[in-house]
């Protein structure tokens, strides 16, 4: 199998708010849009963020297009976990963790969009050690 594009599609009742909170805290841009439905993405990755209006027609199967995200955390690997926390917080996102550290190396923290999807940042402070499992 030769794998040419990825991206992961959530449905989320606001689309417009979902869009712009990427894209004004994350950095994310986007590239093709319509009604109910927008793709992001990142000049940094190499995938996609597709945010799916509740309820569109179009999403199959219908019996599982219920709100995503119960449970999903939408993690980025940062270099200064510190200013970028300052800088979103600053901005105004709703902050659900502070920056903290883990005893594995890790170190996030973790911000809510208008829909309750979580966005975690994360920095590797140290490497993980080799028996330590997250």
């Amino acid at each position: 199998m030769h794998v040419t594009a990825t991206a992961l599609s959530l449905n989320v009742p606001d689309v417009e708010a979902a869009a712009a909170f990427a894209c004004d805290h994350f950095g994310f841009a986007a590239e093709m849009s319509a009604d109910g439905f927008v793709s992001l993405r990142h000049p940094d990755i190499a995938w996609n963020v597709v945010f799916l209006r509740v309820g569109l027609g179009t999403f199959k199967p219908a019996h599982i297009a219920g709100p995503a995200g119960q449970g999903m955390l939408l993690a980025l690997e940062v270099e200064d976990l510190d200013a970028e926390f300052a800088r979103i917080a600053a901005a105004g996102a709703s902050v659900v963790t502070p920056p903290e550290s883990e005893p594995w190396g890790e170190r996030y923290c973790q911000f809510a969009d208008p829909n309750g999807l979580v966005w975690q940042l994360v920095q590797w402070v140290a490497p993980p050690p080799s028996d330590v499992l997250p």
